[in-house]
């Protein structure tokens, strides 16, 4: 059975080195991962983006979309996304029960003197609720919260494989 995992939080936090060492760790146990990042896809699916809220629903309900149906065909997945709004992981747990170069380099500089809406400077982060897995990267490097991240998911698909 396979599974989608959603790593979010803040623009710039590390998602996309943490997500590419989870797969590395899962990998190792031979596990295939793919990851999808909202970074790379959403200039697919927004050449020009906006980052209008309407924008980022329809991408973020693509993101979710697409991972559903990779895990539909057997494909184990990671979301790289900031995921700023409960809603867009509300949405993606109900349809499945940053390659970095394609990050905006400076976000948080250009939030500043742009006025671009950033998610956690001037567009609300809300924070998961009840996350399944939870790392402090402010406490814990790209490494150990990919060895963190990587067992506790191993722990968690397993226990629900065995329902």
């Amino acid at each position: 059975m396979a599974w989608v995992m959603w790593l979010t939080g803040l623009p710039g936090c590390g998602k996309t080195t943490i997500a590419k060492k989870v797969k590395a760790r899962l990998q190792e146990k031979g596990i295939s991962v793919r990851i999808l990042q909202l970074d790379e896809i959403r200039r697919a699916i927004t050449p020009e983006p906006r980052y209008t809220e309407e924008e980022r629903d329809i991408v973020y309900a693509s993101l979710a979309y697409m991972g559903k149906l990779l895990a539909e065909e057997g494909v184990n997945v990671i979301i790289d996304a900031t995921a700023n709004r409960r809603r867009y992981r509300d949405l993606a747990r109900r349809e499945s029960m940053r390659n970095a170069e394609f990050s905006p380099k400076g976000i948080y500089k250009k939030a500043g003197a742009e006025k671009a809406p950033v998610p956690g400077v001037n567009v609300a982060y809300e924070e998961p609720l009840a996350a399944e897995i939870e790392v402090d990267t402010a406490s814990m490097n790209p490494d150990q919260s990919a060895s963190y991240i990587a067992e506790r998911a191993l722990d968690l698909f397993s226990a629900r494989a065995g329902r």
